[in-house]
């Protein structure tokens, strides 16, 4: 099945029509809706608008939008023609043949389906006397016409080839509607398809348009499902892109046009066969890498000692060291003297990392140049939106990355008890405008699933999560934007986190204390809401209190873990056992873990260097 071509509305966007134009084309996009306030707002003509976006390599795809075209008073209906002669004459002078108009919202509207198709037909005729193609689109909120079999049956009604339907994903989903009967409106009446993603928010359609639209693969709406119907119906026209969202009014134009192809790619990849390059999925941890200036690698020694890491390689480039613990591997990187201590890159294991790679490359993910020395692995790797490295390592029992780095002897041995069986998670700090662009990377070149987005109580405000996962949730990576107050240079305070799990997390507080460990110390308070809640045994809750366990249950299983007091204000490390299945991340202990972070002398420090 041929891919549609792909479009993008100039709404969608910020800057000057022109810098949207020169955006869009440089993400590779076939076409663009004109959005009438933009065209209003530009000093260029509508002619000269469609030879910038010509040299561009850009069609304009649609005009858009003419509003409240019905009225029950007859003057208005006159306003209305004379109104649409103009818009079909700019229509074509912008190079396009089509009107998007939508159903009309005003008190005005008319209620009775004969009447409303008689208007309909006789705009058609005005329009087709212009060369130009009406395209009626059912609002979610509109007066009459909200649903698209309802528009359908209009259009079907006023029976003119100059008139057919648009439907755009948002107005239908957001309603919750099945989209499947589009399938019958048939390739002939398919005029044009828009599409927008959403999350899923207590609130009505309106503001959820107007401001909280996204990408597909950034919301929760099922997109897939939704072009499947479209391409049932054998429309062959363009898959164009239409979000109102207020953070990509603000946000550069060319990296929000990257995304919207990135997203577009994804969703083609979910519906059609080959759309994409084949390659397996990431299968799990290779390695977590952490950064550090000389000082705060120190720091970052000593505490992987405490929780039982040994260093058993050094690289052959030397400044950059392999510490490991059960099946957990940390690389610590000493070559970056700009930073404190962060995660700078993820490891990911795959049987094929060059076909993982190029699909990464055509889902326009920034592939980057990694030195390889002799006697070193090739490791494709690519750049996340925050600035994470992610590098793609052969799935191999020895050898691969591993022979990067030559063994070394215990200096010294490591305490013993409670090793980490494997990387459990990662937490990864972002910019508050750039939580969707990092969601849609991981949802669309790594293969995981976006979960909700969930909203914790944070001392300074609140924190933002979306976790995502793989199938079998061998990886697990959260993304977190903390409140505006605690943010340094686009990175919240102490957000960024590795999460290890152990079989034993009793053991491995104990461990970690003898050692000379510092955990993230918990209140009294917190432990007496536990026996409330849960009834836990007297003993039980006395052994979490004394090691300053945390606890959570769902309806799989059991949760324990503990955090180390932050090494920098961009790194502390979370160990956990998870019992019986259990599946969340311990939300509910957030907002106790972010408070003690901010008593600790590191967020004190912190704040008085900010």
């Amino acid at each position: 099945m041929a891919q549609l071509r792909t479009s993008i509305a100039t709404v969608s966007l910020a800057g000057t029509l022109p810098e949207k134009l020169r955006a869009a084309a440089a993400a590779g996009f076939d076409a663009v809706e004109v959005f009438e306030p933009d065209l209003l707002s530009c000093p260029l003509t509508p002619a000269q608008v469609r030879e910038l976006a010509a040299g561009s390599g850009l069609e304009v795809s649609l005009f858009q939008p003419f509003r409240d075209p019905d009225d029950v008073d007859p003057a208005a209906v006159r306003r209305t023609v004379h109104r649409l002669h103009r818009k079909c004459e700019v229509a074509r002078e912008l190079g396009t043949d089509l009107l998007l108009v939508c159903s009309s919202v005003h008190p005005g509207a008319v209620r009775e389906d004969g009447r409303l198709a008689e208007q309909l037909r006789a705009l058609a005729d005005v329009a087709a006397g212009h060369g130009v193609r009406l395209a009626y689109e059912a609002l979610a909120w509109g007066a009459h016409v909200r649903d698209y079999r309802h528009a359908a049956r209009v259009v079907a009604a006023a029976d003119h080839p100059a008139l057919g339907n648009g439907v755009d994903s948002f107005h239908v989903l957001s309603r919750g509607d099945d989209p499947a009967d589009i399938a019958l409106i048939g390739a002939e009446k398919l005029f044009f398809y828009q599409v927008a993603d959403a999350p899923r928010l207590p609130m009505d359609v309106l503001p959820l348009s107007r401001h909280h639209r996204c990408f597909p693969g950034q919301g929760g709406l099922d997109l897939a499902g939704f072009h499947s119907a479209v391409l049932a119906s054998g429309y062959s026209g363009p898959v164009s892109l239409e979000v109102f969202n207020d953070l990509f009014r603000q946000a550069d134009p060319a990296a929000t046009a990257v995304d919207g192809m990135r997203s577009l790619r994804h969703l083609a990849e979910l519906t059609t066969p080959g759309a994409l390059p084949a390659a397996p999925r990431p299968s799990g941890w290779a390695f977590a890498e952490v950064s550090a200036a000389p000082g705060p690698a120190g720091d970052v020694e000593r505490l992987l000692r405490a929780l039982g890491f040994s260093r058993t390689g050094v690289h052959r480039r030397g400044d950059v060291d392999l510490w490991s613990s059960g099946g957990v591997r940390i690389v610590l990187n000493r070559r970056r003297p700009d930073v404190r201590a962060q995660l700078s890159s993820l490891g990911l294991r795959t049987s094929a990392p060059h076909a993982l790679a190029e699909r990464a490359r055509e889902l326009l993910a920034p592939l980057v140049h990694r030195p390889v020395g002799p006697g070193e692995a090739d490791i494709p790797s690519l750049v996340a939106p925050d600035g994470t490295w992610v590098q793609f390592c052969e799935d191999t029992p020895t050898g691969g990355w591993l022979d990067d780095f030559v063994a070394v002897a215990e200096d010294p041995p490591a305490p013993r008890g409670g090793s980490m069986v494997e990387i459990d998670h990662v937490a990864l700090p972002q910019p508050f405008a750039g939580f969707d662009t990092a969601s849609l990377f991981l949802t669309a070149v790594l293969g995981l699933r976006g979960h909700e987005v969930v909203e914790v109580a944070a001392p300074d405000g609140l924190v933002r999560s979306r976790a995502h996962t793989s199938e079998d949730s061998s990886i697990r990576i959260a993304l977190n934007v903390g409140p505006t107050a605690a943010q340094l240079r686009g990175r919240p305070l102490t957000s960024g986190h590795v999460a290890f799990r152990t079989a034993d997390a009793v053991g491995a507080a104990r461990a970690f204390r003898r050692a000379g460990g510092e955990p993230l110390a918990v209140p009294a308070n917190y432990y007496a809401d536990l026996e409330a809640r849960h009834g836990l045994d007297p003993e039980f809750l006395a052994t979490l209190a004394e090691l300053d366990l945390l606890y959570d249950r769902d309806e799989h299983g059991e949760l324990l873990q503990f955090f180390t007091r932050s090494v920098s204000r961009e790194l502390f490390v979370e160990v956990l056992e998870r019992r019986g299945g259990y599946r969340g991340f311990g939300v509910v202990n957030t907002p106790v873990r972010l408070a003690a972070q901010r008593r600790t002398p590191e967020a004190q420090e912190a704040a008085s260097e900010a």
